[in-house]
């Protein structure tokens, strides 16, 4: 036997470990997704990992719809929400290290001819810094009840009856929660802001400089902007019916086309994904593959969202965990009615890991802090997983 024979069944051997692992690693997954969707009572639910060497795995456990009884899929989609600002988030940084835009200017630079302008509270101060950290001050419309309001009496038209504009008006001519830089408050309001100040810097729409400079290079293919009704795969959302837009519960038609038009999230999160794409996009960002090199170091600068010792943490639209049981964790959450996601990345130990499910009404036993103790759960299980195998192949 050659040596190049011996060569090619070391290799083979190798990634035959390699399937071997991520298989049990999937394993575990799904079982401990089982567990939280009987004790979260949700229809189902998706989540997908990278691995410290690259490989990727992903599962599904329970159903897309309630309705007709089809089984969830790793491939089903779901609005990711606002786990999109990291993508805008990822946008200005490239172009800060490209040179196109400095990110501690005020705003006034790129808005200021802007005809709504001169009613945007504290507009000569707030910077686009100040935007994707949440430290400018500016009210989040989002939760203004005069917008609720608004919301469940036009989501029925079939148009986006919210362009950005629209949006930014819910905050016009309002007070400051606090002076631009001295105290944090989360407003999506901020990232509506930083679409039209993208544009205008680019010339192009955001989610074409996103789908150009990060979708299709990371092979992303299953992700793109919900900024219309048919998404294809989109798996329905439950929502609960007294929710605060009036939402239908069900958020398809039963044809993958949405009741109402996801497009009034806007740049807020604004995008419709996988959790496999989204893991690997996390793996891509807090890894180094997604950004260059100064454009990582601005990554990591980050602002507290409190006082508390350990709290979060807030960079260019990523969140960070100083401590945890797990060590640091950088990543995002996503919240919009009847869909929920979280995608983390593992510092130290390497891992990235992202989930979604199809509903967002959840028993009413289930603790606040539920989406926590589940993200670390399912990297202990995958860590754990992962050990396991090490431990097997050595004996």
């Amino acid at each position: 036997m050659n040596a190049l024979h011996l060569t090619e069944i070391g290799l083979c051997f190798s990634m035959l470990c390699w399937a071997q692992e991520v298989e049990v690693v999937e394993a575990a997954l799904q079982k401990e997704l089982f567990n939280w969707q009987g004790r979260l009572v949700v229809p189902g639910i998706t989540a997908a990992f990278v691995l410290p060497d690259g490989q990727f795995g992903e599962v599904a456990v329970g159903v897309a719809d309630l309705e007709t009884g089809e089984h969830m899929t790793h491939q089903h989609r779901m609005l990711a929400a606002s786990i999109g600002k990291s993508f805008v988030g990822a946008t200005a940084l490239l172009l800060e290290s490209e040179g196109r835009l400095n990110l501690d200017e005020p705003i006034k630079k790129w808005l200021g001819s802007e005809p709504w302008f001169s009613r945007l509270p504290g507009g000569d101060r707030i910077t686009a810094r100040h935007l994707l950290t949440h430290t400018s001050g500016l009210p989040d419309h989002v939760h203004l009840p005069v917008f609720q309001e608004s919301v469940a009496e036009h989501w029925h038209e079939q148009a986006n009856p919210f362009p950005p504009e629209a949006l930014i008006g819910y905050v016009l001519d309002q007070p400051l929660l606090f002076s631009p830089g001295e105290g944090w408050s989360y407003s999506d309001t901020g990232f509506v802001l930083l679409g039209i100040l993208l544009e205008n810097v680019t010339g192009e729409s955001v989610v074409d400089v996103i789908e150009e400079r990060f979708l299709i290079p990371l092979h992303l293919t299953h992700t793109e902007p919900s900024d219309h009704r048919d998404l294809q795969g989109l798996a329905p959302g439950y929502t609960a019916k007294e929710n605060p837009f009036g939402f239908p519960v069900k958020s398809t038609d039963g044809e993958s086309r949405m009741r109402w038009h996801p497009g009034v999230e806007n740049l807020g999160g604004g995008l419709i994904s996988t959790s496999g794409d989204l893991a690997r996009w996390g793996d891509a960002l807090f890894a180094g593959a997604a950004l260059p090199k100064s454009a990582r170091v601005e990554l990591r600068k980050t602002v507290a969202t409190s006082a508390e010792p350990g709290s979060m943490r807030v960079g260019a639209g990523v969140g960070f965990l100083p401590q945890t049981p797990l060590g640091p964790v950088w990543g995002h959450g996503g919240w919009i009615p009847g869909y929920l996601s979280s995608l983390r990345h593992y510092s130290e130990h390497k891992i990235t890991i992202a989930f979604q499910m199809n509903s967002d009404d959840l028993k009413s036993s289930v603790s606040p802090d539920w989406m926590r103790e589940m993200e670390l759960r399912l990297a202990e299980v995958v860590i754990q997983a992962l050990e396991e195998g090490d431990h097997a192949e050595r004996h």
